[in-house]
């Protein structure tokens, strides 16, 4: 395509006082520019690194399956029959739920631990877990639900967790009793000792 003689003649009075980059300094630096992290990365790499090693004590590899129509039960010892009564008839409030309905399993491991965690660090003590029974053996929701009974019995803050009855899920959620915490036993002893004088 050729363009007019006048269009030529304007485009070069346009670049007259245009000269070539030279190659020294003035070339762009192609490399990035690297700094060192601000703090508030740090902040989140930490926390990041946290939370991947919290689900690094629950083992993924075998599990033994509990059969789909046989319920959860466990108790630490000090736990009487009478606690572990009632947290299977829904006696105790729902303080807090997480909910593992059609998750993969690795997203379960990896927030199972971070949600035990924080409703310990926050005095709750009765807590529910929503994950589904399948009707197989071999269903993804049994698998979870298997891996869920050997998973909490690896927590310290875990007292007892037992099958939710059926206004509450049923065999498909469970009922999940923490111990207290340090500070709630604080708060506990004072209030003792206030009623005693």
């Amino acid at each position: 395509m050729n363009l007019p003689k006048r269009d030529d003649v304007d485009f070069q009075a346009l670049m007259d006082d245009v000269r070539p980059l030279s190659h020294g300094t003035n070339r762009a630096d192609t490399e990035p520019m690297r700094s060192s992290p601000s703090e508030a990365q740090l902040a989140r790499r930490k926390s990041a690194v946290q939370r991947l090693g919290e689900s690094d004590f629950l083992s993924d590899d075998f599990v033994e399956l509990v059969h789909p129509f046989d319920p959860l039960a466990f108790r630490r010892e000090g736990i009487q029959q009478g606690v572990m009564d009632r947290l299977r008839h829904g006696g105790y409030p729902v303080q807090a739920s997480l909910h593992l309905l059609r998750r993969p399993l690795e997203m379960c491991r990896r927030e199972l631990p971070m949600f035990i965690r924080d409703a310990h660090a926050h005095d709750l003590r009765s807590v529910l877990i929503v994950h589904g029974r399948g009707r197989e053996q071999d269903s993804p929701a049994n698998i979870l639900r298997s891996y869920l009974a050997k998973w909490l019995v690896a927590f310290d803050e875990v007292q007892a967790f037992a099958s939710a009855g059926n206004a509450d899920g049923g065999l498909g959620a469970t009922w999940v009793m923490l111990r207290k915490s340090e500070r709630a036993k604080s708060a506990n002893r004072e209030r003792q000792q206030k009623r005693r004088g």
